[in-house]
């Protein structure tokens, strides 16, 4: 079935009219290796001309991903923790770094998977961390850009633009997959809505419009319904009042300032 798009044209209409551009960023979670789902990802950021920001997990992370990475400009790998594995109690929501465990030992495997992934791809990785699940407990952010990094990435949208000093907060805002009805694609309808709502939000200055509106996919899950919807989104949002961000204006902005 064809998803009704016509919500967000009309609120794309509306951009073009008030003179606004939406700035506007991808990134994809948990790539250890190269496979024919990842091949499927750069095939698609290639056809969109659209780099995604792959979230790649230091402790599974193979020199044959580091190879692929290096081939494309279309992949720009960040640190996603460490090893994506759950410390949080049985009832609690999952977490690799909650404020449940020590701090000094998430520092340690913070510090492991950043230099693990440099080795990897040396100056091809971004110093953004993206933890698993997006939760990260509040003592361990404030020690991120001592560890070197400068950008923090979970989901939502931000409610400051700095997490922490020196940390930019670069979220993610709209994900296609039905974690919790089987890990198929969210009812289109409901995902367009909710575009329409965000983006109606930063218009009306409800929203911050300077952070990049991040589309999170997950490309070793996708089944064909997720992979047709994100291609027909990122076609509709490319041709909208909207330009491509990627990390590099960080690292541009600090030359400048």
């Amino acid at each position: 079935m064809t998803p009704d798009w016509a919500e967000l044209d009309a609120e794309l209409a509306r951009w073009r009219m008030a003179g606004l551009i939406l700035p506007i960023w991808w990134r994809d979670d948990d790539a250890v290796a190269p496979g024919p789902a990842l091949d499927r990802l750069r095939a698609l950021a290639e056809a969109h001309d659209f780099p995604v920001h792959l979230a790649v997990i230091p402790n599974g992370a193979t020199q044959a991903l580091a190879d692929l990475v290096h081939s494309t400009r279309h992949l720009i790998p960040v640190v996603h923790g460490w090893a994506h594995f759950s410390h949080a109690q049985k009832d609690d929501k999952k977490a690799e770094f909650g404020a449940h465990r020590r701090l000094v030992d998430m520092q340690d495997e913070v510090a492991q998977g950043l230099a693990r992934l440099c080795k990897l791809f040396g100056a091809r990785l971004v110093p953004m961390f993206v933890p698993p699940w997006n939760r990260i407990a509040p003592g361990l952010v404030a020690e991120l850009p001592v560890s070197g990094f400068r950008a923090l990435s979970t989901f939502t949208p931000r409610t400051a633009r700095f997490a922490a000093p020196g940390l930019e907060q670069i979220n993610t805002h709209l994900d296609p997959v039905a974690w919790k009805a089987g890990r198929g694609l969210v009812e289109p309808g409901t995902l367009i809505a909710q575009l329409v709502r965000q983006l109606a939000d930063r218009r009306n200055g409800a929203a911050d419009n300077t952070e990049p509106y991040g589309i999170l996919t997950h490309h070793l899950v996708h089944d064909e319904a997720v992979w047709a919807f994100t291609a027909m989104l990122l076609t509709r949002l490319i041709a909208g009042p909207t330009r491509r961000w990627n990390f590099t204006e960080l690292t541009q902005k600090d030359k400048t300032t």
